[in-house]
């Protein structure tokens, strides 16, 4: 089928010596064929349809997609827990955190019992202070210390607490006033 006109083949290629350049379906088929040139040299084969726009992230070496696909990802809605862990791992919360949690779960980790009579004092390099409410219940958690140790453990993970230091109740003091005079205080005088 020819064009009465000009008597040239509508469908058919166009002369190169045409000052005006490929138009219509031939102009399509050009760019069509530099799209897949350009697809080829970036590795792809033609056809191939890109799984999102690219681009590079920083200094990382790795390349994300802006948009959040079937499969998870780090932009995908996370259970707060889960951030809350990732993000006290990459502060260095996790020690201090770790210790808290000794002392915010006491009653759970060692029995109400057990709590009722001792408080946790203090948490430093693995060394726990506890205070007992008597001398007969400070001697008590002496000799339940290692099996405190295992229930400890068991709870907030191991080394986080290696040894237990147990103190007896405090003694009063006869200091009252702002006036006080060393020496050893009151003593027997009834007798």
């Amino acid at each position: 089928m020819t064009d009465s006109a000009t008597g040239d083949d509508p469908t058919g290629p166009r002369d190169s010596a045409d000052p005006a350049g490929p138009t219509g379906r031939d102009l399509a088929h050009e760019v069509l064929r530099a799209a897949q040139d350009a697809a080829t040299a970036r590795g792809r084969r033609p056809g191939e349809v890109a799984k999102g726009r690219w681009r590079r992230t920083g200094g990382d070496s790795r390349a994300r997609r802006r948009w959040s696909g079937a499969r998870s990802d780090d932009r995908d809605p996370q259970p707060l827990g889960r951030l809350a862990a990732r993000m006290a791992t990459e502060r260095g919360w996790r020690e201090p955190l770790t210790s808290a949690s000794v002392f915010g779960r006491w009653a759970e980790l060692v029995g109400a019992d057990v709590a009722e009579h001792a408080t946790p004092v203090s948490l430093r390099d693995g060394e726990l202070v506890v205070a007992a409410s008597s001398t007969a219940w400070a001697t008590q958690l002496r000799t339940l210390q290692r099996q405190l140790l295992a229930r400890i453990a068991a709870g907030v993970g191991a080394g986080v607490v290696r040894t237990m230091k147990v103190q007896g109740p405090v003694a009063p003091s006869w200091r009252k006033g702002p006036r006080t005079v060393r020496g050893r205080g009151p003593r027997d005088t009834y007798g």
